[in-house]
């Protein structure tokens, strides 16, 4: 028997930072996606999010790696979304990259408090300087050109 506990703020966004996500529908695609947390026996604690990107706060099986879970996740949402063009007609994909920060059960609720108020953080601070505050908050360098070409 193995111990673990993987908390991971995943966040991606849509390809450009285009705001295809639609606020009246995006509860659809929310449930799909806490489906698939499941599905994968994995926890979802919070899901939130914003035209153009999403934050989860989940808790990953030990058998999957975060690289292999985003992967599926951007793979088989994009399917639903691309099933569902009458609820996101403008989607075409996901951005490349995407964010995976790791967090300690400490920490937990302050993580869900935070995704849970998207739409309040995000009337005084546009994608990148969110993602800029993240990184920087748990020590991470980065490289402002990234943002525009990948995530």
């Amino acid at each position: 028997m193995s111990y673990t506990r993987l908390l991971y703020h995943i966040i991606f966004r849509t390809k450009y930072g285009a705001p295809t996500i639609c606020e009246e529908n995006e509860k659809h695609l929310y449930r799909y996606i806490w489906g698939f947390v499941k599905a994968h026996d994995s926890v979802l604690y919070q899901i939130n999010g914003m035209p153009d990107h999403i934050h989860l706060f989940v808790e990953l099986h030990q058998t999957i790696s975060v690289a292999t879970f985003v992967q599926k996740l951007k793979r088989a949402t994009h399917l639903f979304l691309d099933q569902n063009k009458r609820l996101f007609p403008d989607f075409e994909s996901w951005a490349v990259g995407y964010c995976a920060l790791t967090y300690c059960e400490r920490d937990k609720n302050k993580i869900i408090h935070y995704i849970k108020n998207q739409k309040e953080h995000h009337r005084k601070k546009d994608f990148i300087d969110e993602m800029q505050f993240l990184l920087t908050d748990v020590g991470i360098e980065y490289d402002p050109a990234f943002f525009e070409k990948n995530l």
